[in-house]
């Protein structure tokens, strides 16, 4: 049986679910900046609820409460995110749908000022995608399309889009956003090691064109010994970083 998972001030547990804690969700949730005077957050593929959870401690102080959806399909992950919104500090302010993206957004409860997303992906085809026939297969497999469209009927007027992807699908991802009149605004560029190729991009949208800023982030300076950036970026919330 899987281990719950312990933050700070949350618990996760995740064995009803496909996608467990990882190091993507933490860094999205850590990356993503919450808008000045949002009202409103959604967390699009919520699985354990991880995303959703850190959203509602980093706004637990707001001068008005800041109300936090989540979509989650598959129903065991759904049931899992229910119960471990209901267990954290603020259940109050958080909220599960049980539907698919694209039957959530004919009919949102209200447009979202932030909306995350933690997509599903293959790590290990990563590396194939190496010839134009293998990605294009590999992007006719991810429904990022689907998503994009869907997000620009969710999203307020001024909200922004935050999601972590494969660096190797970025130049495609940034493509079909103009597509949907969504620009980056900042970007972050992630590896394992200092040595190691790019691995992650971390991807904030707009609908309004603009400059970019582009960083890059290194996760481990050596096996286990975590970089300074690191360790500021998820301090609030591992409850043990060595290193």
């Amino acid at each position: 049986m899987t281990k719950p998972f312990y933050f700070k001030q949350f618990t996760i547990h995740q064995d009803r679910c496909a996608m467990k804690v990882g190091t993507d969700g933490v860094l999205l949730g850590a990356w993503a900046r919450i808008p000045l005077m949002a009202g409103k957050l959604l967390d699009i593929g919520a699985g354990t609820g991880i995303i959703a959870l850190m959203m509602a401690q980093r706004t637990a102080s707001a001068a008005e409460p800041v109300s936090i959806d989540a979509v989650e399909l598959d129903a065991p992950a759904f049931e899992q995110c229910v119960e471990n919104f209901e267990i954290s500090p603020w259940a109050d302010r958080l909220y599960c749908y049980h539907a698919s993206l694209s039957e959530f957004a004919k009919d949102p409860p209200e447009l979202y000022d932030l909306i995350l997303s933690n997509p599903p992906f293959s790590p290990g085809r990563e590396s194939a995608i190496k010839t134009s026939r293998t990605r294009a297969r590999q992007y006719e497999n991810l429904p990022f399309a689907n998503l994009l469209s869907d997000v620009r009927k969710l999203l307020s007027p001024a909200g922004r889009f935050s999601i972590i992807i494969p660096f190797l699908e970025e130049e495609r991802f940034i493509s079909l956003a103009a597509g949907n009149d969504m620009y980056p605004r900042r970007m972050t560029h992630v590896r394992g090691t200092p040595s190691a190729p790019v691995k992650r991009s971390l991807l904030e949208f707009q609908f309004a064109q603009g400059n970019t800023t582009t960083d890059h982030l290194i996760i481990e300076l050596e096996r286990h010994k975590y970089s300074e950036d690191y360790k500021r970026l998820t301090a609030d919330y591992y409850l043990h970083l060595p290193g």
